[in-house]
């Protein structure tokens, strides 16, 4: 009977540079989906996967990720005393409980996989799930809890995967695959492979379950892509020992470090909901009734 998965570990420390100058003074991870922050619908995830504990790695400048997810007195007295209680009581709703979150700085920007491993005196030695913040991840059935089930069923390390045009396979981490006894097994990966060279069209999407195994091998991993150390690569030398099978997701992802992917984001949540949709299909309408004809 495999452990269970009892933490998570969300890498928050990056620039978000695709989202400059929004994010110059802003964690890209507290711009607003809606009227909740980016990072509050995947820690959410986390939580709905029967995570205990979730370790947010975060860098300079981004303390105030930290104070969005603690109780703020003061704001709780103002509201009470405007007689704004269930706005109050939301807010109290949606806040962590003590001792259920840790924050952890990375203190220079050296990949993925060095924020992961940042964590690890707070993992120990037990599997745990990395959720990526920027990609938000829609499904009847959130991807985390879907991926914790196979971990479950195999005891094998997980990773998310979704399909993607070839042609732009050489902007992610792509994984190469063979058929196994009980399912799927990934074979290798690759983190941007050159164009035309990418085993699959199957890219790793953001959500993972790994064993603490990890750690060691990216303890003493060399730089990669981009001159940093890349989770994908500690993960292709854990397929040395250990099986990593895919889970592929078969929902909405929404990539909220690219301005497109963040508008249409949005959009679904601001759609989805009864109070908003009906003046944001108007407003859509209005913009496409009144959108220039492009030339033939």
């Amino acid at each position: 009977m495999p452990h269970r998965i009892r933490k998570a570990v969300i890498p928050a420390a990056g620039f978000g540079t695709r989202m400059l100058p929004a994010t110059k003074s802003i964690p890209k991870e507290l711009l607003t989906i809606v009227d909740r922050p980016i990072i509050d619908y995947v820690v959410e995830e986390a939580f709905a996967a029967g995570i205990e504990h979730v370790a947010i790695v975060t860098g300079r400048m981004k303390g105030a990720i930290e104070d969005h997810f603690d109780y703020a007195f003061e704001l709780d007295a103002s509201l009470r005393k405007s007689s704004k209680h269930p706005i109050a009581d939301r807010l109290l709703e949606k806040t962590p409980a003590t001792g259920s979150m840790s924050f952890i700085r990375q203190q220079e920007p050296r990949g993925l996989g060095h924020a992961i491993w940042s964590a690890r005196h707070v993992i120990g030695d037990e599997p745990f799930a990395v959720l990526l913040p920027d990609m938000l991840m829609v499904a009847e059935t959130p991807c985390l809890t879907s991926i914790v089930e196979l971990y479950e069923q195999t005891g094998s390390n997980v990773v998310a995967v979704e399909r993607c045009d070839p042609a732009d396979a050489h902007k992610f981490g792509i994984i190469s695959l063979e058929s196994g006894a009980s399912g799927p097994l990934i074979t290798g990966m690759v983190e941007k492979p050159a164009p035309g060279t990418a085993p699959s069209d199957l890219y790793i999407s953001g959500r993972y379950v790994l064993h603490p195994e990890i750690f060691a091998l990216i303890e003493t991993q060399a730089p990669g892509a981009g001159g940093e150390i890349q989770l994908t690569d500690a993960i292709s030398d854990l397929l040395a020992t250990q099986e990593l099978r895919p889970f592929e997701f078969a929902g909405r992802t929404f990539d909220c470090g690219s301005p497109a992917g963040y508008v249409a984001a949005n959009l679904h949540f601001a759609l989805s909901r009864p109070d908003l949709a009906a003046v944001i299909e108007a407003e859509i309408s209005e913009v496409f009734a009144n959108k220039p004809a492009q030339a033939a």
